[in-house]
């Protein structure tokens, strides 16, 4: 069994490819079903954001595993399988466990250092974990991953760094219209994203802030702790003419903002400049909109190559320092835990061992008092320990070096033992929101 990931991000696809390829929850969903009903997986998550959607899979072959995870990501979205491939990259093994590593910590965001990944691994694995397509592999390879995401954040510089697509699309903003302070903002969705935007907006001082929502309950929530008007989204035509700046992720499948519903916003408010900042993939306003007289639309494309100009090299040496670190700790503990059931059995083979003899010794010399048995039972387990040290060390030892399997299966064969199958999978605890 073998780690394989497999998928496309900003950083080897274009951005109309990673529209076509996103999946909402329902989607990962059917793809993980699809993956582990083939013979070549025999786990799978999905992780598709803004940025990125990859496949973590457990493998029983690498390239059985590749081609099912290519084949079902074609019928999944519909995109031709030869353009995909054309993007995709794979990751195995080593490689894979410090990709999963450094997307947590928010290194291959678009936004680096970002830590809303953070949250959508945690999400993407308790789906996972919901409907089984996760098991004890990457249960743990996931858990390991978020926990040294959160180091990241925590012990490091990392955050100076992060600045957000929504501090970027501002940027685009103010460069179009000035100052945000009193000026009027529309916040299009209610979700993460919307969230992060609506509160660093208000933290701006804007002028007034409006929430427009499909569900209007969601909206008010946002717009309650933000200090905003929520709209329902029959309203948004009104709200967009009032808006000097709209702010839109709404995860929909298809356009929110298309071209006349913008021209008759820029028609009602007589020409004022306005600024449109699309977060969402697929996008949610139609390309058309930027070529209105006074508008500017600023997508993912345009704010990922903003992002990429700023990144602070020290703070992200210093994650990428402690990516190394965690990456080769977790290659030692995964691979004394591939021995540890041999050793297992050879100390309870020792133990039966051990505990025969000493009950025949019992049989054989029944006067000995109590002190003189004590010291023979405690002899006879110290020659044991002292006996199975070496081989246990030794084991552990062959194990991180990539000879584990061929020493515990000599092991096995010495002593006849027949270690049991032990695989255990939990869920991580609830952090109540993004780390």
């Amino acid at each position: 069994m073998s780690l394989v990931i497999l998928g496309l991000s900003h950083h080897t696809a274009p951005l109309p490819l990673l529209e076509a390829m996103s999946l909402d929850p329902s989607r990962r969903a059917d793809l993980e079903s699809r993956l582990t009903a083939r013979e070549n997986v025999a786990e799978a998550i999905v992780v598709s954001t803004c940025n990125r959607t990859e496949v973590y899979a457990e493998s029983l072959t690498f390239h059985g595993a590749v081609s099912d995870i290519t084949e079902a990501l074609t019928e999944a979205t519909g995109v031709d399988n030869a353009q995909l491939r054309e993007h995709l990259y794979v990751h195995y093994e080593d490689r894979a466990i410090a990709h999963a590593f450094t997307v947590a910590c928010g290194l291959d965001s678009m936004a680096v250092g970002e830590a809303q990944i953070l949250g959508q691994m945690r999400t993407a694995l308790r789906d996972a974990q919901r409907t089984g397509h996760a098991g004890p592999a990457l249960n743990a390879l996931f858990q390991q991953a978020l926990r040294v995401g959160k180091r990241a954040h925590t012990e490091t510089g990392i955050d100076a760094v992060s600045v957000s697509l929504v501090e970027a699309g501002i940027a685009r903003a103010e460069a179009h219209l000035g100052s945000l302070e009193d000026l009027s903002v529309l916040v299009v969705g209610a979700g993460g994203m919307s969230s992060l935007a609506a509160t660093t907006m208000t933290r701006r001082g804007v002028g007034s802030l409006t929430v427009v929502n499909r569900t209007l309950s969601k909206a008010q929530r946002l717009a309650e702790r933000t200090g905003g008007t929520a709209r329902p989204l029959a309203e948004l035509a009104d709200a967009l003419a009032a808006a000097d700046v709209v702010v839109s992720c709404t995860g929909s499948t298809g356009v929110v903002v298309d071209l006349a519903t913008a021209a008759d916003a820029q028609v009602a408010r007589a020409g004022r400049p306005q600024a449109y900042v699309d977060l969402a993939l697929p996008h949610d306003v139609a390309p058309e909109v930027a070529s209105l007289r006074g508008v500017v639309l600023a997508g993912l494309s345009a704010l990922g190559d903003d992002l990429s100009a700023g990144q602070a090299s020290a703070q992200v040496q210093e994650v990428a320092d402690l990516v190394i670190g965690e990456v080769a700790a977790y290659l030692t503990s995964r691979a004394a835990e591939s021995v540890a059931p041999t050793v297992a059995a050879l100390r309870r083979h020792a133990a039966d061992v051990v505990a025969g003899e000493l009950g025949r010794l019992e049989q054989r010399l029944p006067q000995l008092d109590e002190a003189t048995r004590a010291e023979v039972q405690l002899a006879v387990h110290r020659i044991v320990e002292k006996l199975l040290h070496t081989p246990t060390v030794r084991v552990k030892e062959l194990a991180v070096g990539g000879h584990g399997d061929d020493y515990a299966q000599a092991l096995r064969e010495l002593f006849d033992l027949r270690p049991g199958q032990t695989a255990t999978a939990s869920v991580p605890p609830s952090q109540g929101g993004m780390p």
